[in-house]
């Protein structure tokens, strides 16, 4: 059996789970989440403790099982404490300003980028060349970082660009004659 699949979620206090034949909905503090539930998974609530289980003994339901154990969690922890991103912005003259549900952004093009953050994520600039993106899904607070970044990823030669806080961008040499 998968070893994630096989260690328990403990669900925190203000955090409920609801579990149907086919759906698993978690709500807390910071909303609601939906996943659909596999097929190949039993799922078991005892108390205020989660299990996972494949349902027979095939491969695809053993890593099924750490699949669905592992987005369970991230769906209680998303619920309950909520998940950050940290982008810097690397450059002469690169700001970036947060005006309610959008992310006006000057990066060094001849026009100002603005981004709309979808339902469920803010978006904060704590300094002008610091984005913080919050939400409680783990999955889109990821993919919306990686949108952003990719407006302009850091160059190899200067390291200008947008970078995620804890990226370590290496430097290339310039060419010699």
């Amino acid at each position: 059996m998968s070893r994630v699949g096989k260690m328990p979620i403990n669900v925190p206090q203000g955090v409920d789970v609801s579990i149907t034949a086919d759906q698993i909905t978690v709500k807390g503090a910071n909303g609601t989440l939906t996943r659909t539930a596999n097929s190949l998974v039993e799922i078991r609530k005892e108390g205020a403790v989660l299990s996972f289980a494949p349902a027979n003994d095939s491969m695809e339901a053993n890593a099924m099982s750490g699949t669905m154990r592992a987005l369970v969690n991230n769906m209680v922890n998303g619920v309950g404490k909520g998940f950050e991103k940290k982008l810097t912005l690397v450059g002469v003259g690169f700001r970036a300003q947060a005006a309610g549900a959008k992310l006006n952004l000057q990066i060094g093009f001849s026009h100002p980028v603005v981004k709309d953050m979808p339902a469920g994520i803010t978006v904060t600039c704590p300094t002008q060349t610091e984005i913080l993106i919050k939400g409680s899904d783990r999955q889109v607070v990821g993919q919306i970082a990686a949108e952003v970044r990719a407006i302009r990823p850091p160059e190899p030669y200067k390291g200008k660009g947008i970078r995620y806080a804890d990226e370590r961008v290496v430097l290339k040499e310039t060419k010699k004659k």
